[in-house]
């Protein structure tokens, strides 16, 4: 196993090469440059051209991509033209708000999702299930930011249970009990806005494996021998109807790192989704490739880290 997992991530290279130089093409074929935005009447164009130069703006692209990888092996992304500090100094001050806003998306996201999809799968026909499917398809169909600007209008301006913006009250002294309560209360209303959307597939998945499950062989012999119903859906049945679903794990971790957009701009929420959205309106193209980069790398880890789970989870199948 070992041996396989050393053998993908040695296949890997190849697929970030390629990702960083369409990443790094996409991103130059931007219109306009970061200093675009400086033209005015009264600005001298040749202070422009001279700041475009002293960047490497003008070099051919293969030398400012050769430039730019080299760089980047070593950690050095360039300095972002916008906030005037490294670009590693810049994301370094976002992605902890993000892994915290992604995890406690992912909690609510299978503390919703496993006990819906069991439900459904368990009494499918009934009401209870009519009603997760209806749930099912509004969450799949109404989009993101219709749907988070709906609960900050009600649980925010409405109702006022939550903080609409940013990540932390003003004024709490960092290290206290109520600058750590703080940040939790900031990331409750954006972190269930993200789940409630994305329990869509694993209720289906669950609930499709339990209605299959219960028709098998194992599970009549279960009930045959006096196993009470609750022990053979808690043991016997979640047990295999688990197993799609734990193959998409490592997506759905690495998915939400980059899938915050929406939810981080609409929250305010000083994570790499807005510093994404921010620095593509700026041309900031240095944060743009880095940030690119890294959402990319997360999605082929992704692909590695399901197949590890899989095999962890079934003892069945095992990575060849």
């Amino acid at each position: 196993m070992w041996k396989t997992i050393l053998r993908r991530v040695l296949l890997m290279i190849p697929q970030i090469i390629i990702l960083s130089l369409f990443v790094f093409l996409m991103a130059s074929a931007m219109p306009g440059d970061p200093f675009t935005g400086l033209i005015t009447p009264d600005m001298d164009p040749a202070t422009i051209e001279r700041l475009r130069e002293a960047a490497g703006l003008n070099n051919p692209w293969y030398i400012r991509y050769w430039d730019w990888i080299v760089n980047a092996i070593q950690g050095d992304f360039g300095k972002s033209f916008t906030y005037k500090i490294p670009v590693s100094e810049v994301i370094g001050q976002r992605v902890g708000n993000t892994i915290w806003l992604s995890i406690v998306s992912l909690v609510f996201t299978y503390l919703l999702a496993i006990p819906l999809g069991m439900f459904a799968g368990r009494y499918n026909g009934s009401w209870g299930d009519k009603a997760i499917s209806f749930y099912n398809y509004f969450s799949f169909a109404i989009p993101t930011f219709v749907f988070a600007l709906l609960l900050i209008w009600i649980f925010g301006f409405n109702l006022g249970w939550f903080p609409t913006r940013g990540t932390v009250q003003t004024g709490v002294a960092p290290g206290t009990f109520a600058y750590v309560w703080s940040r939790i209360y900031h990331l409750i209303l954006p972190a269930l806005s993200y789940a409630l959307l994305a329990t869509t597939s694993t209720i289906q998945y669950l609930r499709t494996g339990v209605i299959d499950a219960k028709q098998e062989d194992y599970v009549k012999t279960a009930r045959s021998k006096g196993v009470p119903e609750n022990k053979v859906y808690n043991k016997h049945i979640f047990r295999n109807s688990i197993l799609p679903i734990a193959s998409f794990i490592g997506y759905d971790i690495t998915g939400l790192i980059g899938g915050s957009i929406f939810i981080e701009r609409i929250f305010s929420f000083p994570g790499m989704g807005r510093l994404f959205i921010d620095s593509l309106l700026a041309r900031d193209y240095s944060v743009i490739t880095a940030l690119i980069l890294l959402f990319g790398l997360t999605a082929l880890f992704g692909t590695l880290l399901s197949d590890i789970i899989m095999s962890i989870v079934d003892p069945r199948i095992r990575i060849e």
